[in-house]
């Protein structure tokens, strides 16, 4: 439990004001934040920081109403004025007929892609991340040969910026990702979490990037009947499913600490269930690691059913996508 520096008064877990001297908790972070948000060029990086800042304040500050009332001169106003409509698919597109309208509404999921892959490209603007990705992809490289070996350090890279998206959502700061050959890559957090279920979300947001990255592989596999594209789903599919085994500071680890012992047992037993239809070896590890959790304390007394449910889902989706194979196509 940490103190207050003015006061000394001391401060509980999630505390955002000092309940003695009502210093904020997180000063120097809102600071920093409201510095980034004054300075950004694009409006919408003013809103994302003066988001995050938001959630950092106590409800019913000064400084929160002050917030609020900024984010809504940022809010866009022709939105809030006339109801949105739907242009027309262009006539060229038209006249392709279906493949045309396919191709028109694939255009609301590239711009969705897009405003992603700005804040994916983010990690990569620090120098250490980019080394240290440079020389994890040497190494594995020389072993398994430059194509694979990018697919694989893109699945990684992307499933550390899924804790880092969930972290600055909570307006958590914490380092890029940082690589290391033979282990794999970290994020480091520059604050501790709330609770346990904070801690959870957090660990479980890299997993369900890594999902995303893992089915994105396999559907550009399905369309081209690539076999290096099959082999780098399975293979982040694999690195995920690996990192929801709960021990240590694994993201299996992170989501356990949020569970009753029930609920740790529910979970163990649907690894037990994925194992059974699978025959997936990984989850032999995922089973034991849960079997020990369950009799091995401390356990969350209020327990995190949607931790749960997003445990089990990942487990399922992750342990097929091991196994799934393009027909006709071999790894």
């Amino acid at each position: 439990m940490s103190r207050c520096p003015d006061c000394g008064t001391a401060w509980a877990p999630g505390t955002l004001a000092c309940p003695q001297c009502r210093r904020l908790v997180h000063r120097d972070r809102l600071a920093e934040l409201a510095k980034t948000a004054n300075e950004a060029d694009d409006p919408s990086d003013a809103v994302e920081s003066w988001t995050q800042a938001l959630q950092l304040l106590p409800p019913g500050s000064k400084q929160h109403a002050a917030i609020l009332a900024r984010l809504r001169e940022l809010a866009p106003r022709d939105t809030a004025t006339a109801p949105a409509k739907s242009s027309p698919a262009p006539k060229w597109l038209a006249a392709l007929g279906g493949i045309g309208l396919l191709l028109w509404k694939l255009k609301f999921v590239l711009g969705f892609v897009i405003t992603k892959g700005k804040f994916l490209l983010l990690g990569l603007t620090k120098w250490k991340t980019a080394f240290s990705m440079l020389v994890f992809l040497g190494v594995y490289w020389t072993v398994f040969g430059w194509k694979f070996a990018l697919g694989i350090v893109i699945s990684i890279y992307i499933h550390e910026m899924g804790h880092v998206a969930e972290l600055r959502r909570r307006g958590l700061p914490a380092s890029a990702p940082m690589f290391i050959p033979g282990i794999g890559a970290f994020v480091r957090m520059q604050s501790a979490p709330a609770n346990n279920i904070e801690d959870a979300r957090i660990g479980l947001a890299g997993p369900w990037y890594g999902l995303a990255t893992a089915i994105a592989a396999w559907l550009i596999a399905l369309a081209t009947d690539s076999a290096l594209m099959v082999a780098i789903a399975q293979v982040g599919a694999w690195i995920n499913l690996f990192n929801l085994i709960p021990v240590w500071q694994l993201d299996g680890g992170r989501a356990f600490r949020a569970l009753t012992r029930k609920q740790r047992l529910i979970a163990t037993g649907g690894a037990g269930v994925a194992w059974f239809l699978t025959a997936e070896s990984m989850l032999i590890l995922v089973i034991l690691g849960g079997l020990y959790r369950s009799f091995v304390g401390p356990f969350d007394e209020k327990g995190d059913r949607l931790g749960l449910a997003a445990y089990l889902v990942l487990l399922a989706v992750l342990s097929a996508l091991v196994m799934l194979e393009v027909p006709g196509v071999t790894p």
